[in-house]
């Protein structure tokens, strides 16, 4: 498993997107998608040589993330990209993680499985086993 970003909550993409850009010179690299099942709105950033961020915005009060949005936002989750999704889960969940989400489409990947997953010290995973991110143009 390799890390493939981190999952930041914001209040509102439009503003979490110029906060990157200002503060830590981060670049918008996708198009805005919109997650049904989630209900979020998320968008990746990048910069060179460093690692992918993605921007998650609750889409309305129902969404997971709506009460930490509410509160300011802030770190979400981990991601990790693995070889097999389904083996992975199961690795994890033998090590104490506890499955969250399983295994389901992720429209920001494209439409390829992902999952989440809560491990020791809180720590929110989500597995995905694809490199494609939908509405990616690179623009960094």
């Amino acid at each position: 498993m390799v890390i493939d970003h981190i999952g930041i909550v914001v209040r509102s993409l439009d503003q979490g997107i110029q906060q990157w850009e200002r503060v830590f010179g981060y670049a918008k690299s996708s198009e805005i998608v919109s997650n049904s099942r989630q209900k979020v709105r998320v968008v990746f950033l990048s910069k060179t040589d460093s690692l992918t961020v993605k921007l998650v915005e609750p889409s309305d009060a129902s969404s997971s993330v709506f009460p930490l949005a509410r509160k300011g936002g802030g770190l979400h989750h981990v991601c990790f990209r693995c070889d097999d999704l389904g083996t992975q889960v199961e690795l994890l969940r033998e090590k104490g993680a506890r499955l969250v989400v399983p295994p389901e489409p992720g429209e920001a990947f494209g439409g390829n499985q992902i999952a989440f997953l809560l491990a020791e010290n809180n720590l929110n995973i989500e597995l995905i086993d694809t490199a494609e991110k939908a509405g990616w143009c690179g623009c960094a």
